[in-house]
């Protein structure tokens, strides 16, 4: 009953699956070339003081800023001051960096310029780390050249493709609608402001009552979606509607909600049930959900190099819209990892008649 961690790699992308058996534990995407930054430490410059938010904008290094609040600082700051900060949470939903004031580290001199200082953790240091008794596994030579040094010695020699149960359920992550225990279904709807999630159950039968039967539906059903909300890192406030339970009812899932979100990294909390009968958690904003990756710009440039190489081999043009050619841009060595997987170059090509997410691959002679 080992854990592992199995990596699988595609241009740009690292996917890694935290698994025992054949259940998915753990999940992340690490993007080499596209880091999100957190636990990077820069040395900033006040750029702008705003009380009124509480805050001030840091120059990181042009054009990279970030939002540092000053409730944390005992000691007023004031504009052009120079100071470590580190990012303490992700851009995401649409807000930049947030960071936190930290020392100078002691073997860094403070530097004439804003400039990053030192990277924080990749997403496989973050799982690693996560799982200390976890082997590693790779699918690929691409992936094991990516592993630091640090963790070679938890490498299985050779290469190994993720079992096929691995590989349907990490995919089944980037579905809106999960299968959850006793025929039960939930859809989650990301928002600006929150993530909707509404559960749904199958007719009742037995000779239970149905707000029994419900009720117990719903509470098996609830460790299954808890689960699915760590693994797609779902985010901020967090909305469940249970399926056909009255308000009274609804509230005796409390108790268990709050014991199963203790297995959380985050620790998220659960606030309560609402007045329409929703039960309300917080989860901390760190790190991008999955949804967020896999929609931007840079992911959906990634999903037009993956299936050049898996579905797309022999096409000699890819036409990309302009904010997938800006990713690309930003992320060489993503389309580097495209043309050597292949064997086979290819010619980018940024087409302004098509929208901005938009790509096509085309074959000539």
């Amino acid at each position: 009953m080992s854990v592992f961690l199995r990596l699988a790699f595609s241009p740009g992308e690292v996917r890694i699956a935290a698994t025992q058996d054949d259940t998915l534990l753990d999940y992340a995407l690490w993007r080499p070339g596209a880091p999100d930054g957190v636990g990077d430490i820069y040395w900033g410059r006040i750029a702008t003081l705003l009380p009124a938010m509480g805050g001030a904008f840091v120059e990181l290094g042009a054009p990279k800023q970030g939002f540092l609040p000053l409730s944390q600082d005992k000691s007023p700051l004031t504009e052009g001051q120079t100071l470590a900060v580190q990012v303490a949470r992700a851009a995401q939903g649409g807000k930049g960096l947030r960071l936190r004031k930290v020392d100078l580290p002691n073997h860094i001199p403070a530097p004439q310029t804003c400039c990053l200082l030192t990277r924080g953790p990749t997403a496989l240091e973050r799982l690693a780390a996560r799982w200390p008794e976890a082997g590693i596994t790779v699918d690929g030579p691409e992936a094991a050249a990516l592993l630091p040094h640090a963790l070679r010695e938890r490498r299985s020699k050779g290469f190994r493709p993720w079992p096929e149960t691995i590989a349907a359920a990490c995919a089944m992550l980037e579905e809106p609608l999960i299968d959850l225990p006793g025929g039960m279904q939930a859809s989650i709807t990301p928002t600006p402001a929150l993530t909707a999630i509404d559960m749904d159950a199958p007719p009742t039968s037995g000779g239970w009552s149905k707000q029994t039967a419900q009720f117990a539906a719903n509470r098996d059903a609830l460790p299954a979606l808890l689960q699915q909300i760590h693994l797609r890192n779902i985010s901020g406030a967090i909305l469940i509607d249970p399926a056909g339970l009255s308000t009274r009812k609804r509230q005796a899932l409390l108790e268990p909600v709050t014991a199963m979100l203790k297995a959380d990294p985050l620790k998220p909390r659960c606030l309560g049930i609402t007045g329409l009968g929703l039960i309300e958690i917080v989860r901390a904003r760190v790190h991008p959900s999955l949804t967020e990756l896999l929609t931007s710009p840079h992911g959906v440039a990634l999903a037009a190099l993956r299936a050049l190489v898996q579905t797309q081999p022999t096409a000699t043009l890819l036409r990309v819209g302009l904010r997938l050619a800006t990713a690309l841009d930003a992320d060489p060595q993503a389309v580097t990892d495209c043309k050597t997987m292949r064997g086979k170059a290819f010619t980018l090509k940024l087409d302004p008649s098509l929208p901005d997410l938009a790509w096509i691959a085309e074959h000539h002679d």
